[in-house]
């Protein structure tokens, strides 16, 4: 990869202000990678390098007459195809174009913007985020990287996200994470992806799945980038250097984990579960206790998300009825058999199924009695390849499985981050999840970077996609 490209965020944004290069030159070096692996990685639904080059000669302008330019000034961004970005069309997965309404800067997006950051497209994703393997029959599926010869999956559904990143044409790239959709493909394609406390950045401008579940965010190549990318756009930061000096400060021997026993461990290959293991013991030397505590709160949560009783797809169904009505129709018959399952909002199942959700969420601080971070897989399964998924069976088993461990943290309004610390046997990454108390982002975000300062980044850890 470029010099440049390969640097961190924070070290880009120090150099664009020395001069060391300017952001025509950082943002050509993004193209020319798309250039070299955009056709052959699929990661984009649409790709505008001539908004990005005038994006960044403006962006020369600021570097040069501002001494406080903003902290992303120059660096490059993907965005899930389901953000609204000002004067670009977003499909939302489906094979229509959605009203003008939803080409208009979404909160996120207009953060990063005023941060200086520089969109250079939006990324593949599944029909309306419903969907956690990746795949979406109207477009493109994107390639996961990690295999040179297989077409298998990325993870959805922000299924182009992680791509992007080790294409090398984005630095930052947007997701959405309703039941994993940030942490998912975080884990199957080596990156990093926090879930945010939902509530904590507002999901203004983007196509809602669930207004009960649904947060915004993004994911980076390392813990360090992406704590450098939440100073930047969090509104009670604002400053990235000085969260990550803060951040920095925090020592592993301080901190309390815990191991739940739960089905998820249970149902996880044995290849990924040898290497989490492996993780964990050399994890366990370095923090100040490591305790098993009783998961079953975390197979509850997984319940509620299956089944009849699913709150997604109702609140998904009802959006669609009410601002896209004719959208349902359109849809692949993988997805919209899937959302017509959904209730009516007034059908008691449902209005049941949000008190679980609120009476298991409310249980949740009892997981943390002994410990200040849960530990747990990001993935359970090697990411299969798309061919396979061509039979819906295989498809719903896949789907559910890549499910397991991310979705209970939605339920349980929980915050957590995956990180990737190996291979498995298929050479295909190993996340690592990383979960704390919702409201306490910043503390799982110390933690997260510690262990990456301990242990090591991804390209430590796992080296390079041989596809990228």
């Amino acid at each position: 990869m470029n010099e440049m490209l390969s640097r961190s965020i924070a070290d880009i944004a120090s150099a664009l202000r020395r001069g060391e290069f300017s952001a025509t030159e950082l943002i050509t070096a993004a193209l020319d990678r798309h250039s070299l692996f955009g056709e052959r990685l699929q990661a984009y639904k649409l790709f505008d390098a001539e908004r990005a080059l005038e994006s960044a000669r403006a962006a020369d302008q600021v570097l040069g007459n501002d001494d406080d330019a903003p902290p992303l000034t120059g660096i490059p961004m993907s965005v899930k195809d389901l953000y609204g970005v000002d004067g670009l069309p977003t499909f939302a997965g489906t094979s229509r174009q959605l009203p003008e309404k939803w080409s208009r800067d979404a909160w996120l997006v207009a953060r990063l913007c005023e941060a200086g950051a520089i969109t250079v497209g939006k990324t593949h994703m599944v029909e309306m985020a419903f969907g956690a393997v990746g795949i979406n029959p109207n477009w493109d599926t994107p390639r996961n990287p990690w295999d040179d010869k297989v077409h298998r999956i990325p993870g959805g559904s922000s299924s182009g996200a992680g791509v992007s990143l080790w294409e090398g044409s984005a630095l930052i790239a947007l997701g959405s994470d309703t039941g994993g959709s940030i942490r998912i493909p975080a884990a199957l394609t080596g990156t990093v992806g926090q879930r945010t406390t939902r509530g904590r950045w507002p999901t203004e401008g983007v196509v809602p799945l669930s207004h009960t579940f649904d947060t915004v965010g993004a994911l980076t190549r390392n813990v360090e980038d992406y704590v450098y990318f939440f100073g930047c756009v969090d509104p009670q930061w604002g400053a990235p250097q000085d969260l990550l000096e803060r951040l920095a400060a925090t020592e592993l021997k301080s901190v309390r984990m815990a191991l739940p026993q739960c089905g998820i461990w249970d149902d996880c290959e044995v290849d990924i579960v040898d290497r989490l293991n492996s993780v964990i013991s050399d994890l366990s030397g370095h923090i100040r206790n490591l305790v098993e505590i009783d998961g079953g709160l975390l197979d509850d949560a997984f319940e509620l998300s299956l089944g009849r009783r699913a709150i997604a797809s109702t609140e998904c169904r009802a959006f669609l009825e009410s601002e896209l009505p004719e959208w349902l129709d359109i849809l692949h018959p993988i997805v919209r058999t899937r959302i017509k399952q959904g209730l009516r909002p007034d059908d008691p199942e449902y209005r049941a199924a949000l008190a679980d959700h609120r009476r298991m969420a409310n249980e949740a601080h009892n997981l943390f009695d002994d410990a200040d971070i849960l530990l747990l897989p990001g993935n359970i399964i090697s990411p299969p390849p798309v061919a396979e998924l061509a039979d819906l069976d295989r498809y719903g088993e896949a789907n559910a499985a890549i499910l397991r461990p991310t979705y209970p943290i939605s339920v349980l309004g929980l915050t957590a981050i995956s990180i990737p610390v190996g291979i498995d046997g298929n050479g295909m990454p190993i996340g690592l999840q990383l979960v704390a108390p919702g409201g306490q982002d910043e503390a799982l975000l110390a933690v997260a970077l510690a262990v990456e300062r301990e242990f090591g980044a991804a390209t430590q850890s796992l080296g390079r996609p041989p596809a990228a």
